[in-house]
């Protein structure tokens, strides 16, 4: 379907009030820009303010979206905080649940995913969501929720995807919510809640965190983060040693996802010949190609940069620390027992962090449940968490009193949906 508007920009905001074209936005194939479809190409001058849709198209029919009766692929205005570039356009998508809206409309949830590339054609809205995360979202729209789900930016939008660097995702996923209850608000109510898994949970903390500052007037009632990404250094917790990255697929996405300092050595003076291969990847593809040309080529944290990983670890400015702070809505936050990716340990350290600063949390364990399964999971929590929220109930009750550090992840529990 041709692609829409669904604000007139100079109608509503006046000629006066747009940008200039001009932008320190870094751009191009080395950053992972692709050319995707028009849609994705906003060449009008962008608004002067964040959260205002720019336009939405109808997405191609998902086998795991079964209660959508709309489904759009959206373009929407952010600020970015990592190049300074002001207002770009970030794309992402929007599904809205079958039948009538209740009176005052649906709550709004803000789905934001986990690692999938740097690459624009990594975008969800142009790929689809990967199944699990689908499923996901469809729960959410048979409960009545509609929900918005940023690609983030960068990811289909001009310019680098700020990988896990939380205060950038959380811009798009706070616009996002802006231009979805702008443009759809007839049939949603103001009433809104974040989730993220992974990556996502980074971006929804970030989002929590800068909320209040950045989009006091975007009506937040409450947070669920599940395999928790985000670090504290400055919590309570301190790990025998220090978490470290130790992949070359991870670290890759960060070299070109804004973690590296803008006088550092470019990306490709980094890596050697093997290390190169899995740049490449990243640039073109998305991770699941990357771990396959990793795998063929035999690329290891030892020998895909020119100097020991540590030491480039040590080089980049860390994207998921985060200060203890407190948050202004409950968090509810989930760890899979059987998660090797972001082990229960680390994620302990987050929910310790995150209650040592003052903050209402429930903690929930899975036992059996890896990383990847920790979304589905968590679910049948989270909706009661929201569905307490929007009752005007404190959600469950605070469970930092008595928090304990768990042990090493266990074996992966059999014939669980998404849970390998």
């Amino acid at each position: 379907m041709k692609a829409t508007l669904s604000l007139v920009i100079v109608a509503l905001l006046g000629a006066s009030q747009v940008q200039a074209a001009s932008s320190p936005l870094p751009t191009g194939s080395q950053w992972g820009d692709q050319n995707l479809s028009p849609f994705y190409r906003w060449e009008q001058p962008l608004p002067s303010r964040p959260g205002v849709m720019l336009r939405e198209e109808q997405m191609p029919a998902q086998a795991e979206v079964t209660k959508a009766a709309l489904a759009h692929r959206i373009l929407y205005s952010s600020t970015d905080v990592r190049w300074h570039a002001g207002i770009v356009p970030v794309s992402g998508s929007l599904y809205l649940p079958t039948g009538e809206p209740p009176t005052g409309g649906w709550p709004l949830v803000a789905w934001a995913h986990g690692t999938l590339g740097v690459a624009d054609s990594c975008a969800p809205s142009w790929t689809g969501h990967k199944p699990r995360d689908a499923t996901y979202i469809n729960r959410w729209l048979e409960s009545g929720f509609a929900v918005v789900a940023t690609d983030y930016q960068g990811l289909g939008g001009p310019g680098p995807h700020p990988y896990l660097i939380w205060e950038a995702e959380g811009h798009s996923v706070l616009d996002a919510i802006r231009a979805a209850l702008a443009a759809h608000a007839d049939k949603l109510a103001s009433k809104v809640f974040i989730t993220g898994q992974s990556q996502g949970s980074g971006a929804a903390l970030g989002a929590t965190t800068v909320a209040s500052s950045y989009a006091p007037d975007v009506p937040l009632l409450a947070t669920v983060a599940t395999g928790l990404v985000s670090t504290f250094p400055m919590g309570p917790y301190k790990p025998a040693a220090p978490f470290k990255v130790g992949s070359p697929i991870y670290l890759t996405l960060m070299l070109l996802g804004g973690s590296l300092p803008d006088e550092a050595a470019p990306v490709d003076k980094l890596v050697t010949d093997k290390g190169k291969l899995v740049l490449q990847a990243a640039r073109e593809s998305c991770t699941g190609e990357m771990r396959t040309i990793a795998q063929k080529q035999d690329v290891t944290g030892d020998n895909a940069y020119v100097e020991p990983i540590e030491k480039v670890e040590a080089s980049i400015v860390p994207p998921t620390d985060m200060k203890p702070a407190r948050l202004p809505v409950p968090l509810l936050l989930g760890t899979g027992l059987a998660d090797h990716t972001l082990a229960p340990l680390r994620q302990y350290a987050a929910v310790s962090a995150l209650c040592a600063a003052g903050n209402d949390v429930v903690w929930k364990t899975y036992p059996g449940i890896t990383h990847n399964g920790g979304v589905n999971a968590s679910f049948p929590d989270a909706l009661a968490f929201f569905r307490d929220a929007l009752q005007s109930r404190k959600p469950q009750s605070n469970n930092c009193a008595s928090i304990a550090e768990p042990a090493a992840p266990t074996a992966a529990a059999p014939d669980i949906p998404f849970n390998d």
